[in-house]
Protein backbone atom coordinates (compact mmCIF):
# COMPACT_ATOMS: atom_id res chain seq x y z
CA UNK A 1 0.00 0.00 0.00
CA UNK A 2 2.75 2.43 0.94
CA UNK A 3 4.58 1.90 -2.33
CA UNK A 4 1.43 2.64 -4.30
CA UNK A 5 1.12 5.99 -2.49
CA UNK A 6 4.76 6.80 -3.21
CA UNK A 7 4.30 5.74 -6.83
CA UNK A 8 1.30 8.07 -7.14
CA UNK A 9 3.23 11.00 -5.60
CA UNK A 10 6.22 10.52 -7.92
CA UNK A 11 3.97 10.10 -10.97
CA UNK A 12 2.11 13.33 -10.17
CA UNK A 13 5.40 15.18 -9.60
CA UNK A 14 6.71 14.03 -12.97
CA UNK A 15 3.47 15.00 -14.72
CA UNK A 16 3.78 18.54 -13.33
CA UNK A 17 7.36 19.02 -14.57
CA UNK A 18 8.22 21.53 -17.22
CA UNK A 19 6.39 24.37 -18.88
CA UNK A 20 3.87 22.12 -20.66
CA UNK A 21 2.30 20.41 -17.64
CA UNK A 22 0.61 18.00 -17.39
CA UNK A 23 3.32 16.03 -19.13
CA UNK A 24 2.27 12.93 -21.05
CA UNK A 25 5.85 12.06 -22.07
CA UNK A 26 9.16 13.09 -20.58
CA UNK A 27 12.21 13.53 -22.79
CA UNK A 28 15.81 13.55 -21.69
CA UNK A 29 19.37 13.45 -22.90
CA UNK A 30 21.62 10.55 -22.05
CA UNK A 31 24.37 11.36 -19.52
CA UNK A 32 27.55 12.52 -21.25
CA UNK A 33 25.75 13.10 -24.55
CA UNK A 34 26.99 15.98 -26.64
CA UNK A 35 24.76 18.71 -28.04
CA UNK A 36 23.96 16.63 -31.14
CA UNK A 37 20.50 15.48 -30.02
CA UNK A 38 20.00 13.61 -33.26
CA UNK A 39 22.77 11.12 -32.52
CA UNK A 40 21.42 7.67 -31.77
CA UNK A 41 21.23 6.85 -28.07
CA UNK A 42 21.46 10.45 -26.92
CA UNK A 43 17.72 10.99 -26.46
CA UNK A 44 15.27 8.98 -24.42
CA UNK A 45 11.56 9.39 -23.69
CA UNK A 46 9.17 7.79 -21.24
CA UNK A 47 5.70 7.98 -19.75
CA UNK A 48 5.60 9.64 -16.28
CA UNK A 49 4.04 6.53 -14.71
CA UNK A 50 6.71 4.23 -16.18
CA UNK A 51 9.51 6.51 -15.00
CA UNK A 52 7.91 6.75 -11.53
CA UNK A 53 7.59 2.95 -11.38
CA UNK A 54 11.29 2.66 -12.28
CA UNK A 55 12.20 5.10 -9.47
CA UNK A 56 10.03 3.32 -6.87
CA UNK A 57 11.42 -0.07 -7.89
CA UNK A 58 15.00 1.22 -7.59
CA UNK A 59 14.26 2.69 -4.17
CA UNK A 60 12.21 -0.13 -2.65
CA UNK A 61 12.71 -3.19 -4.85
CA UNK A 62 10.09 -5.21 -6.68
CA UNK A 63 6.61 -4.92 -5.25
CA UNK A 64 5.29 -8.36 -4.41
CA UNK A 65 1.76 -9.23 -5.38
CA UNK A 66 -0.72 -9.54 -2.53
CA UNK A 67 -1.38 -13.14 -1.55
CA UNK A 68 -4.62 -14.70 -2.75
CA UNK A 69 -7.26 -16.04 -0.40
CA UNK A 70 -7.52 -19.83 -0.16
CA UNK A 71 -10.76 -19.72 -2.16
CA UNK A 72 -9.16 -17.64 -4.95
CA UNK A 73 -6.18 -20.04 -5.05
CA UNK A 74 -8.55 -23.01 -5.29
CA UNK A 75 -10.49 -21.31 -8.09
CA UNK A 76 -7.23 -20.76 -10.00
CA UNK A 77 -6.41 -24.46 -9.61
CA UNK A 78 -9.93 -25.37 -10.74
CA UNK A 79 -9.57 -23.23 -13.88
CA UNK A 80 -6.30 -25.02 -14.57
CA UNK A 81 -8.18 -28.34 -14.18
CA UNK A 82 -5.95 -29.28 -11.26
CA UNK A 83 -8.34 -31.15 -8.98
CA UNK A 84 -5.56 -32.39 -6.69
CA UNK A 85 -4.23 -28.84 -6.31
CA UNK A 86 -7.70 -27.42 -5.67
CA UNK A 87 -8.51 -29.96 -2.94
CA UNK A 88 -5.02 -29.63 -1.46
CA UNK A 89 -5.32 -25.84 -1.17
CA UNK A 90 -8.70 -26.06 0.56
CA UNK A 91 -7.58 -28.82 2.93
CA UNK A 92 -4.38 -26.95 3.77
CA UNK A 93 -6.27 -23.72 4.52
CA UNK A 94 -8.67 -25.61 6.80
CA UNK A 95 -5.77 -27.29 8.57
CA UNK A 96 -4.00 -23.91 8.98
CA UNK A 97 -7.07 -22.47 10.66
CA UNK A 98 -7.73 -25.46 12.89
CA UNK A 99 -4.09 -25.73 13.98
CA UNK A 100 -3.71 -22.05 14.89
CA UNK A 101 -2.86 -21.75 18.61
CA UNK A 102 -5.77 -19.33 19.19
CA UNK A 103 -8.36 -21.51 17.39
CA UNK A 104 -11.25 -21.89 18.00
CA UNK A 105 -12.45 -18.33 18.43
CA UNK A 106 -14.36 -17.67 21.62
CA UNK A 107 -16.89 -15.13 22.92
CA UNK A 108 -15.33 -11.69 23.25
CA UNK A 109 -12.82 -12.14 20.41
CA UNK A 110 -12.69 -9.35 17.83
CA UNK A 111 -12.07 -10.18 14.18
CA UNK A 112 -11.01 -7.38 11.86
CA UNK A 113 -10.90 -7.81 8.07
CA UNK A 114 -9.14 -5.34 5.77
CA UNK A 115 -10.27 -4.90 2.17
CA UNK A 116 -7.98 -3.31 -0.44
CA UNK A 117 -9.28 -1.09 -3.21
CA UNK A 118 -10.87 -3.22 -5.94
CA UNK A 119 -12.43 -1.64 -9.01
CA UNK A 120 -14.67 1.17 -7.75
CA UNK A 121 -14.83 -0.20 -4.18
CA UNK A 122 -12.81 1.80 -1.66
CA UNK A 123 -10.30 0.45 0.84
CA UNK A 124 -12.09 -0.22 4.11
CA UNK A 125 -12.23 -2.47 7.15
CA UNK A 126 -14.83 -4.30 9.19
CA UNK A 127 -14.68 -5.46 12.78
CA UNK A 128 -16.78 -8.39 13.97
CA UNK A 129 -17.36 -9.57 17.53
CA UNK A 130 -17.66 -13.21 18.49
CA UNK A 131 -20.50 -13.98 20.92
CA UNK A 132 -22.27 -17.04 22.27
CA UNK A 133 -25.08 -18.17 19.97
CA UNK A 134 -28.60 -19.06 21.06
CA UNK A 135 -28.30 -22.79 20.37
CA UNK A 136 -24.87 -23.66 21.74
CA UNK A 137 -22.62 -22.49 18.92
CA UNK A 138 -21.03 -19.09 18.25
CA UNK A 139 -22.19 -15.99 16.39
CA UNK A 140 -20.08 -13.38 14.64
CA UNK A 141 -21.76 -9.98 14.40
CA UNK A 142 -20.63 -6.81 12.66
CA UNK A 143 -19.44 -4.33 15.28
CA UNK A 144 -18.11 -1.49 13.08
CA UNK A 145 -16.87 -0.67 9.59
CA UNK A 146 -15.03 2.21 7.92
CA UNK A 147 -16.91 2.31 4.61
CA UNK A 148 -18.85 5.57 4.17
CA UNK A 149 -22.56 4.97 4.73
CA UNK A 150 -23.51 6.07 1.21
CA UNK A 151 -21.10 3.58 -0.39
CA UNK A 152 -21.73 -0.16 -0.17
CA UNK A 153 -21.13 -2.10 -3.38
CA UNK A 154 -23.65 -4.92 -3.45
CA UNK A 155 -24.40 -5.00 0.28
CA UNK A 156 -20.90 -6.18 1.12
CA UNK A 157 -20.74 -4.67 4.61
CA UNK A 158 -21.49 -7.29 7.24
CA UNK A 159 -21.69 -10.16 4.76
CA UNK A 160 -19.61 -12.45 7.00
CA UNK A 161 -21.90 -12.13 10.03
CA UNK A 162 -23.23 -15.54 11.12
CA UNK A 163 -25.59 -16.90 13.76
CA UNK A 164 -25.02 -20.15 15.64
CA UNK A 165 -22.12 -21.55 13.67
CA UNK A 166 -19.70 -24.20 14.98
CA UNK A 167 -16.81 -22.25 13.38
CA UNK A 168 -17.94 -18.68 12.57
CA UNK A 169 -14.51 -17.73 11.22
CA UNK A 170 -14.34 -20.45 8.55
CA UNK A 171 -16.05 -18.60 5.68
CA UNK A 172 -14.11 -15.38 6.31
CA UNK A 173 -10.82 -17.31 6.54
CA UNK A 174 -11.41 -18.96 3.16
CA UNK A 175 -12.97 -16.05 1.24
CA UNK A 176 -11.06 -13.00 2.49
CA UNK A 177 -7.94 -14.95 3.41
CA UNK A 178 -5.89 -15.13 6.60
CA UNK A 179 -3.58 -12.40 5.28
CA UNK A 180 -6.45 -9.87 5.59
CA UNK A 181 -7.46 -10.80 9.14
CA UNK A 182 -6.45 -9.54 12.56
CA UNK A 183 -7.85 -11.38 15.56
CA UNK A 184 -7.77 -9.82 19.02
CA UNK A 185 -8.37 -11.75 22.24
CA UNK A 186 -8.45 -10.09 25.64
CA UNK A 187 -7.02 -6.90 24.15
CA UNK A 188 -4.04 -8.62 22.52
CA UNK A 189 -3.61 -9.55 18.85
CA UNK A 190 -3.36 -13.31 18.49
CA UNK A 191 -3.31 -13.32 14.66
CA UNK A 192 -1.94 -10.48 12.54
CA UNK A 193 -2.44 -11.51 8.93
CA UNK A 194 -1.10 -8.33 7.36
CA UNK A 195 2.27 -8.65 9.11
CA UNK A 196 5.06 -9.43 6.66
Amino acid sequence: MRRSVELQIITEALQKMGPHAPATRIWGRAPGANSDMAAEGNVWAGEPHDIALHIVTRLYGEQKAEPLSPLAQAEDAKRARDLVGEVGILMSAGADLESAPWHPVRPGDLVHVHYETAGTAATFGETYQIAAGRHGFLSMQLLAHTLPTDVDPGGMVGCFAVEDDPDPLMELWFEAGPHRLTIVRDGRPVHIGGAR
